[in-house]
């Protein structure tokens, strides 16, 4: 019964995020939450225009929360708006804006929208990102564009669970055209990182520097009790020489 419940209840929360991604088509949205609560249902729409979807004086929220009670037969939703203040860490913010600009302005720019993006990515403090624009763009014959900057990882687990990837497509003249987004997050834990301490190896060097400074000075004063005992030395030998 619990599994069937669990199942249930993902089915519903992708559900609900799936037609709200088709009701909000032209909003950037990252991700959309789904609770179960005592007093109704919660659902949490993250995005970096949250002005676009609450609309003026919140006409837009409302429009779809009835939408959303009448199709799931919901008994009392609660539709809140978290914004995102860093879009572009988002992959799925970043696939759709491209996505909104190649079908704004045509293929004809689809290598500034990609540099652009890339930089903007970059600029937000992410490790690394790879940007792919596939299809017939800008001739007639299909075609995969490669947009990348910085250190991303390919393969592994850090590849397949943390790096942050997202996929979209659009529709132009010549054809549909997908866009595939992957971004490496920032201070993200990689296994085959080596940290150096800088303060450990400033204070090994610290003490390092001391003991040879301490040898130097010994080995000064020894070679000046040398010379200040030469003369006398020098001098005994002389006396001794005489007597015999």
């Amino acid at each position: 019964m619990i599994e069937k419940k669990i199942i249930r209840d993902k089915s519903v929360a992708y559900s609900v995020s799936e037609f709200i991604r088709k009701e909000l088509n032209d909003v950037p949205i990252d991700n959309v939450k789904f609770e179960n609560t005592p007093m109704g249902e919660r659902i949490t729409i993250a995005t970096s225009t949250p002005g676009l979807i609450i609309g003026r004086e919140g006409s837009n929220i409302r429009k779809l929360t009835v939408s959303i009670k009448n199709r799931f037969k919901f008994e009392n939703p609660q539709v809140k708006i978290s914004e995102i203040k860093k879009p572009y860490l988002s992959a799925q913010i970043v696939a759709k804006e491209i996505a909104n600009n190649l079908s704004r302005f045509g293929p004809q720019r689809f290598k500034l929208t990609g540099f652009k993006a890339i930089s903007s990515i970059m600029d937000s403090g992410a490790m690394g990102a790879e940007i792919r624009i596939t299809g017939k763009i800008p001739s007639s014959r299909a075609k995969s564009w490669r947009f990348n900057k910085g250190y991303l990882k390919k393969t592994g687990y850090v590849s397949d669970f943390i790096v942050d990837k997202a996929i979209e497509t659009v529709t132009l003249k010549t054809g549909v055209v997908g866009i595939r987004v992957e971004i490496m997050l920032p201070e993200t834990a990689l296994p085959d990182k080596i940290l150096h301490h800088e303060e450990q190896t400033k204070n090994l060097e610290e003490v390092i520097d001391e003991k040879e400074v301490e040898k130097i000075e010994k080995a000064i004063e020894e070679n000046s009790k040398e010379e200040k005992e030469m003369p006398k030395k020098e001098t005994e030998i002389k006396k001794e020489e005489v007597k015999a």
